[in-house]
């Protein structure tokens, strides 16, 4: 009798779930960006078509600003009828989260209910696409004409171009987390955010001078190659930049630390690139008004230009 009652339980929930399952929505909620202006739907069931193409049956708007909706200039459905892609007008903002409702959602001719998508990049193509950025489209040597100093300092050899650009990364990479730490936790909830900038060059001292003391010992050649410039790590446009960005953009820890790391390998890469050049020019016929500094800085530009090729490059 026990058995048989817990099974008439049994029975009984799973009745009961079933005849609920259309206010749930029988399917599955994941949709995803498209270009740059397009949202695709995924359904776990083939859907009507006249509902699908229904413009009224959609209500777009960006998760943080609710009030201001998206309206939806075409509506494409797949052969399966499963999958339905939103055009909008406008592009969209793909760093930020989207949320889809959906109402009387019809398959075969039944409102199954209805369902609210949300619609956002994976974090790891956003952190992919963060350092891709900082490496290549948004090059702060060659987009953004920061720490020149440095870079045309030891830029004249590969040996010393590769050093300081591997200690520059780490550097970079190490104040940027650090940085991030402090305005998150120490400035911000004290109100001292006005402080940012004193309190960044001092982080970033405290790592360049830790950097110089291991280089001292571990590479003598190489400090001593480097010289000034190691120190001139601390007052970089560039090691300053990525915290102040990371402050204002309110980013978070693995977004902070990939923008480190993407300005760090960036600059190492346009350091790498500017010594080989330079390496060819000392054994090639320059006019004697362009030795030095002026062929330099035409082949920086020239790098600039090729650099802006990349500005239209879409990641993901």
């Amino acid at each position: 009798m026990k058995t048989l009652r817990l099974v008439s339980t049994a029975i009984a929930i799973v009745i009961l779930l079933l005849a609920s399952m259309p206010a749930f929505a029988d399917f599955a909620l994941k949709g995803s960006f498209e270009k740059d202006k397009s949202i695709k739907l995924f359904f776990g069931m083939p859907v009507d078509e006249t509902w699908a193409t229904n413009k009224a049956n959609y209500t777009v708007y960006e998760k943080t600003d609710p009030d201001i909706l998206m309206p939806v200039e075409s509506i494409a459905l797949d052969a399966p009828r499963t999958t339905v892609t939103l055009t909008f007008k406008e592009p969209l903002n793909q760093t930020s989260e989207y949320v889809v409702d959906v109402k009387d959602l019809t398959s075969a001719g039944k409102v199954v209910g209805s369902g609210t998508f949300t619609v956002k990049k994976s974090q790891v193509s956003v952190l992919l696409g963060i350092i891709i950025g900082a490496m290549l489209i948004n090059n702060f040597v060659f987009t953004k004409y920061l720490g020149l100093c440095i870079f045309f300092g030891v830029s004249q050899k590969k040996e010393t171009a590769i050093g300081m650009g591997i200690t520059f990364t780490l550097v970079m990479i190490l104040s940027a987390i650090m940085c991030w730490a402090l305005y998150s936790f120490v400035l911000l909830p004290l109100n001292l955010s006005f402080l940012k900038i004193i309190v960044f060059i001092g982080t970033v001292s405290i790592f360049v001078q830790a950097v110089d003391t291991i280089l001292r010992k571990i590479n003598p050649y190489l400090f001593k190659r480097l010289g000034v410039y190691l120190v001139l790590i601390v007052t970089n446009c560039i090691i300053l930049a990525v915290p102040l960005l990371n402050a204002d953009s309110a980013a978070g820890p693995f977004e902070s630390l990939s923008l480190g790391v993407g300005a760090g390998v960036g600059f190492a890469i346009a350091l790498f690139l500017m010594a080989c050049v330079r390496e060819k020019l000392e054994v090639c016929r320059v006019p004697a008004t362009f030795v030095g500094l002026p062929i330099a800085f035409i082949v920086a530009g020239l790098f600039a230009l090729a650099f802006l090729g990349f500005s239209g490059l879409s990641i993901f």
